[in-house]
Formats: structure tokens, sequence, C-alpha cells
């Protein structure tokens, strides 16, 4: 163990001789140089690629940004809606005068003015059945038939009773006169009268019990005998022939619905019930026109019929029938439909299509064309509508042109050119061809002129 050499640390690097401190004399070479003295040139400097690179790549990038900026960033379309200079192309129309009815719109759903449930009032097998699914029926019609045999023979029964009681009854009549016959000539006591007096009575109320048995077996046999108590139309059949119906069925035979007349149950706000009661109180006859879901399609025009005698408090708002004849059967119960209810109609307004009024700073407006073609925000007062056209109160007079379409591109004082079929202000230029900008057909008119004078 001794033996082995001890750990010694290497020693320093000693310093480097003069020589190497010494800067040369001669200049250093550059990239791509010899060395005179025959050594490796020198490494390239990776800091100058990197620069040179980076310039490289921002100056493709500045190219790029000018080439698109040159071929898409100045192209715009040099007609139309998106010139950004000219006259701005709209659409116009006249103020028209006319009347434009008061509408209150509600919804409403299809209601049957009468639907019976056909139950049997007797028990016993059903034994025919006279009509068919769908089938329209008028009141007193054949529906069915139950087993009359049974109240046939009652009725009999009843009626042999009677012709018993009558003849007991006519016996006691007869006895009676005798008996006060009799008694006139002191020949019986007047008690034998008097209780013979009782005895005919008791007869005459037992044959009226007999009547009563033969009419309720009569009733029977009517009853046996089912008709439609309402006219309308059959809906599907609950029961089959030859199955024993009873009273306590709670489907019954069938349901007939009517369905002329009909009507449509609808709602309406309280805060319109003031106009619909003064015009019901002053006699007037309200029109009412039902629409399908959608509120497209007109089905069917009736009139108000009545209303209901009290306020919902818990909606606000208070029932109403309208009535329809449905001539065409384009009403079916339970349908939803849309209700326009005319409550008045203002006369000898001013009416404007509802895509004129536009709505900002001033309030509710429109764009007027002037003489000139140009616009200006004229502030409106608007009445009722009809979804389509709206009544103008205030703001307007029957003859003026107003903006209905391209009014987003507008400002106050603006140029506008009025395509074709537009309504044209009094004293205005005519319009032009919408196809060609205004100035366009001169222009290229002078260009060709100078063409042939420089040719």
């Amino acid at each position: 163990m001794d033996d082995q050499p001890r750990y010694v640390p290497p020693p320093s690097a000693p310093p480097p001789p003069p020589a190497a401190r010494v800067a040369p004399e001669t200049a250093p070479l550059e990239y791509g140089e010899t060395d005179p003295t025959g050594g490796a040139p020198p490494p390239p400097p990776r800091r100058s690629l990197l620069r040179r690179s980076v310039w490289w790549l921002v100056l493709a990038v500045v190219v790029g940004a000018v080439v698109w900026y040159a071929t898409r960033g100045h192209q715009a379309p040099q007609t139309g809606r998106f010139t950004s200079t000219g006259p701005l192309p709209i659409g116009t129309v006249a103020v028209e005068k006319g009347d434009m009815p008061v509408i209150v719109n509600a919804l409403g759903t299809v209601t049957p003015l009468a639907m019976v449930t056909v139950r049997t009032q007797l028990n016993g097998p059903l034994t025919e059945v006279a009509f068919q699914e769908g089938q329209m029926v008028k009141k007193g019609d054949f529906l069915a038939q139950i087993d009359p045999r049974p109240y046939q023979a009652a009725l009999a029964q009843a009626e042999g009773q009677l012709a018993k009681d009558q003849a007991a009854l006519a016996g006691a009549e007869v006895d009676l006169a005798r008996y006060r016959t009799l008694v006139a000539q002191n020949s019986v006591a007047k008690q034998t009268l008097d209780t013979q007096v009782a005895t005919v009575g008791q007869a005459r109320g037992t044959v009226q019990a007999d009547q009563a048995a033969v009419d309720t077996q009569k009733l029977n046999l009517t009853y046996a005998h089912i008709v439609a108590p309402v006219g309308g139309r059959v809906g599907l059949r609950q029961v089959d022939p030859g199955n024993y119906v009873t009273t306590g069925d709670a489907n019954g035979i069938v349901v007939i619905t009517q369905l002329q007349p009909i009507s449509v149950i609808f709602t309406l706000p309280e805060d319109n019930l003031p106009a619909v009661l003064n015009q019901v109180h002053a006699g007037k006859t309200l029109q009412t026109i039902a629409f399908d879901r959608s509120g497209a399609n007109q089905i069917e025009t009736g009139q108000l019929a009545t209303f209901d005698n009290q306020i919902d408090t818990t909606t606000g708002t208070l029932k109403l029938r309208a009535s329809f004849p449905n001539a065409q059967l384009n009403l079916f119960p339970n349908q939803f439909v849309n209700i326009k209810l005319r409550v008045d109609t203002i006369q000898n307004t001013a009416i404007v299509p509802s895509s004129a009024i536009q709505r900002g700073a001033p309030g509710t407006f429109v764009y007027l064309v002037k003489p000139d073609n140009t616009v200006t925000a004229q502030v409106v007062t608007l009445g009722p509508n009809d979804g389509e056209k709206v009544a103008v109160t205030k703001g307007l007079d029957p003859g003026q042109v107003i903006v209905t379409d391209g009014a987003d591109r507008l400002k106050e004082g603006a140029k506008v050119q009025v395509t074709e079929g537009g309504a044209q202000p009094a004293g205005a230029a005519p319009a032009q061809p919408s196809g060609q900008p205004r100035g366009q057909g001169r222009g290229q008119g002078q260009g060709q002129q100078r063409q042939g004078s420089g040719g």
C-alpha cells in the first residue's frame, strides 16, 4: 500500500509566452483569402450571415405587401352600390294617400260551436251503425240502433195495464152515477156515495200512472233509435255493432263536431279593449280575418261575435270569440291561427312602405329626395300599420318621394341617383340606366374624342 504513488493535482497552466500576447503586425485576412504563411482560412462570421438573412426576409415581406396592396387593395367595383365617388343609387317611392285600417293582431284557436259525444240512454246490444267515419250529417239523421224488442214488450205490457185500469175507471164512474141518483131518492146513505167518489178518484190516478208507463216505454223505443243531436262531421267510431252498450260508457258511440259555422277564440290585451268596446257599443260589426300559422296565407273572413265577461288577472287579457262561415271547411277544430281584427279605418292619410322608415338620433324619420337629387332626413309621426305599409300622420305630404332602398348608406345632403322604375321628385332630372354610372358615357366619349384627335 505504501508503494502506490500518491495523487498529485495537475499544476496550473503556465502563462503563455510573451510572443503569443503580441498582436500580429500584418492585417487580418478576409473571408476566403489564403494565409501566405500556408495556414487555413479563418471561419466565416456567423453573425454577419444571420444579419444578411434577416434583411433578405424583411425585404421579401415588404415586396410581398407592396405587390398585394397593388393588386388587391386598390381593386374596388367601379359601379354599383360600392362606388366611393359619385351619386349613390337608391330605390324610391312616392307617398300615397289612402285609407289605412287599424288592425289588432292576436293568436287564436279554432273552437267548434258544438261538439257532442253521442251516448246511449239505454242498455242493450248495439245492432246497427248507420254512419261512416268522417261523414257529414245533419241534425236528426239516423246514426245507430239498439235492440228494441225488450222495450217493445214492456210497452205492450204497459198498454195492457192501462186498458185494464181504464175499464175499472169506467165501471167506477157508472157506479158513481147510480149512487148519486139513489142518494137523491134517499135510497142509499150519503156515505156510500162519498166512498164511490173516492174509488173513482183512485181509478183515475191509476189510469194516469199507466199512461205515464206507456209514454216511458215509447220514449225508450225512441232512445233505442239513435239520431244526430247536431249537424256536423262524424268522428271515428268508438264501438262496433254487436257490443252491449250501457249508459255508463264514457267514450260513447261517436263524437259529432259542428264545422259550419265555426268560431275562433283569441285573446287581446286589456289595453286594446277600449277601442274594441267603442266600436261594439256603436253597433258596428268588426271584421275578423284568420291566417295560418305562418301568417302569410289568409284562410277565412268572419266577424267578431262576442267576448268574455271578465279579464284574466294572471295575464291581463280578455277572451273574444269570432264567428266564421267556414264554407270550404278550411278551419279545423283546435287549429292554431293568427287573427287580424279590424278595429277602425283612418281615412285619407299618407301611406308609405314600412321599409322606408328609419330610426336613429333624430327619432323616426325618412329620407326625402329633393329635386336636386339630394336627400334630407325628414322626421315623421307614425300611425297604424298592416305589416307592409304604415300610415304617417305628420311630416309627409302625398306625392313626395322618399327612399325605400339604399338608405343605410345615406347621410344628410348626400347626392343620389334614382334607379330605373323609381319615383322621381318634381323637377328632377330623369334617371339614367343603372348599369352605367352618371358621367361614364360622357367620359368614354371624351376619351374617344381625345384618342381620335391624337391619332
